[in-house]
């Protein structure tokens, strides 16, 4: 006797552990494709972390520690230059060998992606009906073949903490009023500068007393950094602080910045200041408008993407590992591109605009995966763009955030109320 096909239909959809088991082979098959990723993109073999240690130790035995400089073939000479108070964090591993702190630096960032990951996925997980678990066995492996990530890693960067602490306020302690609400971002702020942007983010969204918080901490770690070491901060602090060269050439590849995308075209030269200024003050001011109505709307997520964005922007120099905010992002897209689970209402999203906002976020993720270095040598000599097809290599992350910037959806909190009952706000729906 032939089969039901409303029978077999039925029992696919009454099979929960069948689709769970799919949804785990898939989680697999892209943690075994992981290494495989960072094998083909180019190694780093640790070696801005090797810079730190160096220099850690230079000041250790008594010399200034801005004046600690290392050779490097493409962008010449390297300094230390994180802000003292990192420099004080980073001290007591002058004592250890490389490997013992190659080893704790990768642990604390592996451990930093699970945990951020787990952070973001899980609120969408639980709306959507599905394990925790399971989002995050999917998600993290994802997370880790972006090349923001990559570079992280391979280099020995910091960028993760900066990306913990940001989260921890922006997912926790912000939402529930904490009194130490603010306090994340201001230690990333007075680690790396470039986490300040969350203090104007702040201000756009008038949660003022975070801003003063987040304010307050960052001028105590740097104030903590300037009575333990004072003539380094005051250095730091006077001048190396605007000296944009000790970093590294700002047309470099790497520098994924409207600063760099500009200097790019302009080789040897610098680009005109006034146009910098101008494009800055632009994607600032739209940008960060459209992230404080996000989050009045109720969309953190949405909002503290597009905020890491627009740092990412508006800073003279953002390495590709600066630029981890492509991952929520993309999340936001993905999430908003979904169909919406049974008794939500899509508030008038069509499919059609669910489809393009899926597909955005494939070729997004797929962009951020590919990377503009990891599998480009660029050369060692500065040289200008000169071809649209390069153009666009070496400049996909300055024109994806821009693009993000414009079309990533906010997603307010309207659930489908009951019968003769008012709406509540409950879960994401775009507009």
């Amino acid at each position: 006797m032939p089969a039901d096909p409303a029978a077999s239909s039925s029992t696919a959809a009454d099979d929960p552990g069948g689709r769970t088991a799919r949804w785990l082979v898939a989680a697999v098959a892209l943690a075994a494709v992981v290494p495989v990723i960072y094998l083909l993109g180019t190694p780093h073999n640790f070696f801005d972390l090797k810079i730190y240690m160096s220099a850690m130790r230079w000041w250790a035995e008594g010399n200034p520690l801005y004046d600690y400089a290392q050779a490097d073939r493409v962008q010449g000479e390297l300094y230390f230059t994180y802000p003292p108070f990192t420099a004080l964090l980073m001290r007591p591993f002058a004592g250890l060998t490389l490997g013992a702190t190659v080893t704790i630096f990768t642990i604390f960032t592996v451990l930093a992606v699970i945990v951020t990951t787990w952070w973001l996925v899980a609120p969408i997980a639980d709306r959507r009906g599905v394990p925790r678990w399971l989002a995050a066995a999917l998600a993290i492996p994802l997370v880790f073949a972006a090349e923001s990530t990559r570079e992280t890693i391979t280099f020995g960067q910091i960028n993760m903490l900066l990306v913990l602490l940001i989260l921890g306020d922006l997912l926790f302690a912000v939402p529930r009023n904490s009194r130490w609400a603010g306090v994340g971002v201001g230690l990333a702020t007075a680690l790396k500068l470039y986490p300040g942007i969350f203090i104007v983010y702040f201000l756009t969204t008038r949660r003022w007393r975070e801003a003063a918080v987040a304010s307050a901490s960052a001028a105590v770690a740097t104030l903590l950094a300037a009575a333990i070491a004072p003539g380094d901060s005051w250095r730091f602090w006077t001048h190396e602080l605007w000296a944009t060269d000790r970093v590294g050439r700002t047309d470099y590849t790497g520098n994924q910045s409207l600063f760099g995308l500009l200097s790019r075209f302009t080789v040897p030269d610098k680009p005109d200041q006034l146009l910098w200024l101008a494009l800055v003050a632009v994607v600032a001011g739209y940008g960060l408008w459209r992230a404080s109505r996000a989050a009045r709307g109720g969309d953190e997520l949405t909002g503290l993407a597009l905020t890491g964005l627009v740092g990412a922007l508006v800073s003279p120099i953002s390495w590709t590992h600066h630029v981890y905010w492509f991952i929520p992002a993309v999340l936001v897209l993905a999430d908003a591109g979904l169909a919406q689970p049974p008794g939500w209402e899509p508030s008038g999203v069509g499919r059609r605009r669910r489809r393009t906002l899926l597909v955005l976020a494939v070729v997004i993720y797929a962009s951020v995966v590919y990377g503009v270095v990891s599998f480009h040598d660029w050369g060692v000599k500065p040289v200008p763009t000169d071809s649209p097809v390069e153009f666009v290599l070496r400049n996909m992350y300055v024109l994806l955030a821009v693009l993000l910037i414009v079309v990533l959806p906010t997603r307010h909190l309207i659930r489908e109320a009951p019968t003769n009952s008012v709406p509540r706000s409950g879960v994401p729906v775009t507009h």
